[in-house]
């Protein structure tokens, strides 16, 4: 995956529709019908903002088969309808979709997330994420490698469906504080070749974060590009060298907790990962602003607790 991430979340996309409310009730829509399920987050919204019924459609790709699934019943013909979706893709979806409810004598306008340089259609409201890869609170799996190769699969018929979303969770955890205890820093301040030495010398913690070590991708440190050989080392020699090892770059990131924070949020997402998992509580705030939709867990090692974190910029 080579585009940048553009992450848009519940909020921001909350934001966006509350924003577009006086054009949205100019059309005077009869009802917002989402696509499922990734259309369905935002004909709620829409819903919500505008105050007319919502509806859904589903829609099979393979067949290119629209269903109206909804209690509610199709407007009448020559209503107005808006039709919600996450994202305009280069695929059929809402071009399928536009056609089915125009077939029942209505009239169609379209709201997305987002479109890119490869939609086959512009939709009417929409954000533009051309050269980015958009990616939405209810797809936080979207951008790891096993979803991405399971979706090829379907989409080119070689296999049946995809697994679950939450089977597709994917972690990278911080080393110092997570799977060894941290060295004070005052330590490395009075003897740095003594406390590195102390460093090697570690034992793993006896309890690690509830994890399936399966699904640990990556070990993400702070610690500097020049530890890395002692740090693999501690790593084989103690069962985890097969986890891929991401140190910092102090020429592009500091060792101030924002630095640190700013280099492990850039790592997870080059990682492709959906969970990291962080020892030091401001840093897991500076990892969650920076990246709002992965999943930060503040592990606190002393209690064996874990804290979701979210956070966002105070203006």
């Amino acid at each position: 995956m080579k585009k940048p991430v553009l992450p848009l979340t519940y909020e921001q996309l909350d934001h966006w529709i509350e924003s577009l409310q006086p054009a949205l009730l100019e059309e005077r829509f009869a009802a917002a019908v989402g696509i499922l399920r990734g259309g369905a987050p935002l004909a709620l919204m829409a819903s919500h903002t505008i105050g007319v019924p919502v509806a859904f459609l589903s829609y099979d790709r393979r067949a290119r088969h629209v269903t109206w699934d909804s209690a509610q019943p199709l407007p009448p013909a020559g209503s107005k309808v808006l039709l919600c979706e996450d994202i305009a893709g280069r695929g059929f979806t809402l071009v399928d979709c536009i056609a089915f409810l125009e077939q029942h004598g209505l009239i169609v306008k379209t709201l997305t997330a987002a479109f890119d340089e490869i939609s086959r259609i512009r939709p009417d409201f929409a954000n533009d994420a051309s050269g980015f890869f958009a990616l939405f609170p209810w797809e936080r799996q979207a951008y790891t490698d096993d979803y991405r190769e399971d979706w090829l699969k379907v989409e080119s018929g070689t296999a049946g469906r995809m697994a679950d979303d939450h089977e597709y969770a994917t972690y990278a955890i911080d080393l110092d504080g997570i799977l060894l205890p941290d060295v004070p820093l005052s330590r490395y301040d009075e003897d740095l070749a003594a406390a590195l030495n102390e460093r090697d010398a570690l034992l793993p913690y006896e309890v690690l974060p509830d994890v399936d070590l399966q699904k640990v991708r990556a070990v993400i440190t702070g610690r500097p590009r020049a530890d890395l050989e002692r740090t693999r080392a501690w790593l084989e020699r103690h069962g985890f060298g097969h986890l891929e090892l991401v140190m910092r770059t102090p020429d592009a990131h500091d060792e101030t907790p924002e630095g640190a924070a700013a280099h492990k949020a850039a790592a997870a997402l080059s990682s492709g990962v959906t969970h990291f998992i962080e020892s030091d509580p401001v840093q897991a705030l500076f990892i969650a602003k920076l990246a709002p939709l992965l999943r930060v867990i503040w592990w606190d090692a002393l209690k064996h607790k874990g804290t979701l974190i979210s956070a966002s910029a105070w203006r």
